[in-house]
Parts: C-alpha cells; sequence; structure tokens
C-alpha cells in the first residue's frame, strides 16, 4: 500500500489534509472515508490496508477541527462549522471524480461522518456509487443534542458500560480504547457545532426522495452501540431509505459490538462483511 497525500480547501479557506492510500496495481474503484468526531483518518489506516489489498484506492480526510487539517486547534470548526463539514465531503468527492473518471466510488461514513453522509445524500445521491453508514443513527433526536451554546458531552454514551477509562462505550477491545486514550488526536473537547438544524433534511420524506432508487446502502452497527438504540434507531434511518424508495439497503446489526466496528473485536468481520457487500 503507497501512502501519499492531497490539499483540498474547503469553502471557508481550511485546508484539508487528505490521506492516500494506493493498492499495488490499477484500482478497480475508490473508497472515500469520512471519520467521526474526535478522531482522525489515520485510525482508519487498518482498514485502507484491507481495501488496498482487495484493489481499492482510498482517500481519508481529517476533517476540519481534526488531525492534521487542525493545525493544533482540535474541535475548531472554522466559520462554516457543521454545513462545512458536509460541504467538505462533496468537495472531497468531486475531486475524487474528476481525477479518476469512471472509477466507482464508495462513500464510508463513521459517526459523525456518517451523519455527514447522510445529509450529503439527499442532494448527492448522484455522485457516489454506494454508501456505508457506520456507527450512525437517526438525526432527528440527535440534533437537539448537537444544537446547543454548549459543547456536546459525550461521557453519558459511557454509562452503561463499565468506567476503566470513560471510552467504553467504543469497543470491548481494551488494547484499541487505550490506544484512544493516548492519542492526543481524539477525544478532544469541542466548540459548539453551528447550523446543525440543517442536518434534519437527511431525516426529511420528501429530501429524502430524491435519493437515487437503485444506489446501495450498507448500514452497520453495533447492538450495544450507545446510539444505536439496540439496533432500532439504525434499522430506522434503513427504513426510511426503503420508504423512499430506494431498493438495495441492508442493515447489519452485530450483537454486543459497540461503536467503533473497525476497532472492535470481531472487526474483521465486519470488514469482511463491507468489502463482500462492495463488492470485493
Amino acid at each position: 500500500m503507497d501512502e501519499s497525500t492531497i490539499e483540498v480547501t474547503s469553502r471557508d479557506g481550511i485546508r484539508l489534509q487528505v490521506y492516500r492510500w494506493a493498492p499495488d496495481g490499477e484500482p478497480r474503484a475508490v473508497v472515500q472515508i469520512q471519520h467521526g468526531l474526535g478522531e482522525h483518518a489515520l485510525r482508519y489506516k487498518r482498514f485502507a490496508q484491507a481495501l488496498t489489498d482487495a484493489g481499492y484506492l482510498v482517500y481519508a480526510p481529517d476533517g476540519r477541527g481534526s488531525g492534521r487539517t487542525a493545525q493544533g486547534r482540535y474541535g475548531h470548526w472554522g466559520e462554516d462549522s457543521w454545513p462545512g463539514w458536509v460541504d467538505d465531503v462533496a468537495r472531497l468527492n468531486a475531486r475524487i471524480r474528476a481525477d479518476h473518471p469512471g472509477l466507482p466510488l464508495v462513500l464510508f461514513g463513521h459517526s459523525m461522518g456518517s451523519f455527514a453522509t447522510q445529509q450529503f445524500l439527499v442532494d448527492h445521491s448522484g455522485d457516489v456509487d454506494a454508501v456505508v453508514l457506520s456507527g450512525t443513527t437517526e438525526v432527528s433526536g440527535l440534533v437537539p443534542m448537537l444544537d446547543s451554546p454548549e459543547p456536546a458531552d459525550l461521557s453519558a454514551f459511557n454509562a452503561g458500560f463499565e468506567h476503566r477509562t470513560g471510552f467504553e462505550w467504543l469497543s470491548r477491545d481494551e488494547a484499541e480504547v487505550d490506544l484512544y486514550v493516548a492519542d492526543e488526536g481524539c477525544g478532544f473537547a469541542s466548540e459548539p457545532f453551528r447550523g446543525i438544524p440543517t442536518l434534519l433534511a437527511a431525516a426529511d420524506p420528501e429530501r429524502l426522495a430524491g435519493i437515487r432508487a437503485d444506489l446501495p446502502i450498507l448500514l452497520v452497527s453495533g447492538s450495544a452501540d450507545p446510539l444505536a438504540g439496540g439496533g432500532a434507531a439504525v434499522e430506522l434511518v434503513g427504513q426510511r431509505y426503503r420508504d423512499a424508495g430506494v431498493r438495495d439497503v441492508t442493515v447489519t446489526i452485530y450483537p454486543e459490538a459497540r461503536h467503533e466496528l473497525l476497532n472492535e473485536t470481531n472487526r474483521d468481520e465486519v470488514t469482511a462483511d463491507i468489502l463482500r457487500t462492495i463488492g470485493g
């Protein structure tokens, strides 16, 4: 796997640092990865290795306020804040399509990245060939928590778990949780989001009806993920897509798995399922 970086400038002037992981031969397709809140793109390198081994070219940005893009200002979302997050997905998507015309493009979003992906889809479903939503939930119940003058408090997510580090809700794998805790680019405090109510478009039946009917959408979650509501909140997202006319919607709930499926004890199973679904 060959690693390099590119740069994409956001509409409010943020220089997004994007990792590019390439397979040894000609790529069969491209996967665009959008990471979650309080983390960064390098945490997806193991997943990228599996993707490149299967012949996929991978792009993964350090989102605004995250990783190398943050330049030390973790949790600062820039002038455009949440609407900028969503537009950043579109800008990288456009860059990938321009650089690799004709190659199928799979959009993978985890957690906050999955919410941005949900919002992106209502206007841009024609710009992707498949979608994977990981660690997602239905957004209408999420907006009140995020649309606050105070930073989002994620500590409540750990309420149902043993309290060794405060991040047990992420994974059953203690070594992976310890890596997260030790990483200065993870778990950082962030400023409040602005413009979060625009996310409600992702739950609006009229907007969802504009998503193209032949778009394959895979939703993966753990039954013990506090965002998943035991899986019901994820099933609701899938049903909304079906009700909107999308024909190829798959929801997979992994028993006892927590929020970060790619860092879970059954991560190899999850990765294999994703590869099989997207065609690898």
